[in-house]
């Protein structure tokens, strides 16, 4: 990939369907600098989305604005706006959250448990710690590599062809359903009812604490934490971040913590995380937004001993894409696919059901 469609891609260029699909950020989270520039001492005060357009080859400013409207341009280590002006010796980063690719995906023969198949797409169960797509120095080993092995006798599906491939994507420690397209009129068809907010996609969630309501919804704004460059965040202000909307309804009470089934409006990166979050109510075992402590519960050393041995069973966010439906890009016929939870979360509610019966092993 050349220095110039690297940078065409990396400022939001995929699809313009991709915009809503912001479960694409990778689990390792981590941000790396693509392009470092500083400004000219003699450079007169301009807005930054002019200036990058005058620098970079083969991005629209429309891009650009994108980028910064995600966060991903800082001047100094500050993320900026696009109206933001420039002044001499600025030192601007273009920051995303995977490295520059340095080589092509490359065909890996990794096992697929593929739910569906047929000349238009594939959809495919995703275990738990599999990484999506290369990137955040995993290029190998990923769903992607292994997809593309599968096809790789297919002369019409290109892994390195932004208009074929993933629709959508989950985090690495999320386990089930992805669809994927084969031709570019499937991932047009696709991508764009993702984008209308038609497809039925539902999750089932451990969360810590017993929530108060039968079911509710969850709507706010999503951006990047400004404190914590590896997490997103809620946000009240209409100006900031994305909208994002969850349905969620209790499925059994454990005491300490809830099983839930989550329905996405939207398709937010960690949405589902961290609304939970933001309800008092983070997933279990989700480290990265605080549900790898004991959070609910008692102080006594039996109980500690079966939260360690919960995460244990289930050593990651108790998160899985349970249900995925969508019209069939070519027969419109409509689809719709379940996936059973995995082993691990089964043991994990295995467990908190002994516990609040009285039965705890």
């Amino acid at each position: 990939m050349s220095g110039s469609d690297d940078i065409d891609e990396l400022l939001l260029s995929s699809d313009a369907t991709t915009d809503d699909l912001d479960e694409s950020l990778d689990e390792q989270g981590a941000l790396y600098e693509h392009h470092h520039i500083v400004v000219d001492k003699g450079q007169v005060p301009i807005r930054i989305d002019k200036f990058l357009f005058d620098r970079l080859p083969n991005v629209s400013r429309n891009r650009i604005q994108k980028a910064a409207e995600a966060g991903f341009i800082l001047v100094g280590e500050r993320p900026v706006k696009s109206n933001y002006k420039i002044k001499p010796l600025d030192e601007i980063s273009i920051m995303m959250d995977r490295p520059r690719y340095e080589t092509d995906i490359t065909p890996e023969d990794i096992p697929l448990d593929i739910v569906y198949e047929d000349p238009d797409l594939m959809v495919i169960n995703k275990p738990a710690g599999m990484v999506v797509h290369p990137g955040c120095g995993n290029f190998s080993g990923t769903l992607v590599n292994a997809v593309a092995w599968h096809l790789r006798n297919n002369k019409g599906y290109d892994p390195n062809d932004p208009q074929v491939g993933l629709v959508h994507r989950i985090d690495k420690d999320t386990s089930g359903l992805l669809v994927l397209a084969k031709t570019p009129e499937a991932k047009t068809s696709l991508g764009m009812q993702f984008f209308n907010k038609t497809t039925k996609r539902q999750y089932n969630a451990l969360v810590w604490g017993n929530m108060k309501e039968e079911k509710g919804t969850i709507e706010s704004q999503i951006a990047r934490n400004p404190k914590d460059r590896l997490q997103m965040a809620v946000f009240t202000d209409p100006a900031i971040g994305k909208h994002a909307v969850t349905h969620y309804s209790v499925l059994e009470r454990f005491g300490f913590v809830t099983l839930v089934q989550c329905q996405l409006e939207t398709g937010r990166t960690h949405q589902i995380r961290v609304h939970m979050k933001h309800i008092g109510h983070p997933l279990f075992n989700d480290e990265r937004y605080g549900g790898s402590e004991i959070l609910k519960g008692n102080v006594s050393s039996s109980y500690r001993q079966f939260i360690r041995n919960c995460f244990e069973a289930c050593p990651r966010q108790a998160l899985h894409a349970r249900t995925l439906g969508f019209v069939h890009p070519r027969t419109k016929e409509e689809m719709f696919f379940n996936s059973e939870l995995p082993n691990d979360m089964t043991q994990l509610i295995t467990r908190w059901r002994n516990y609040a019966s009285g039965t705890n092993i």
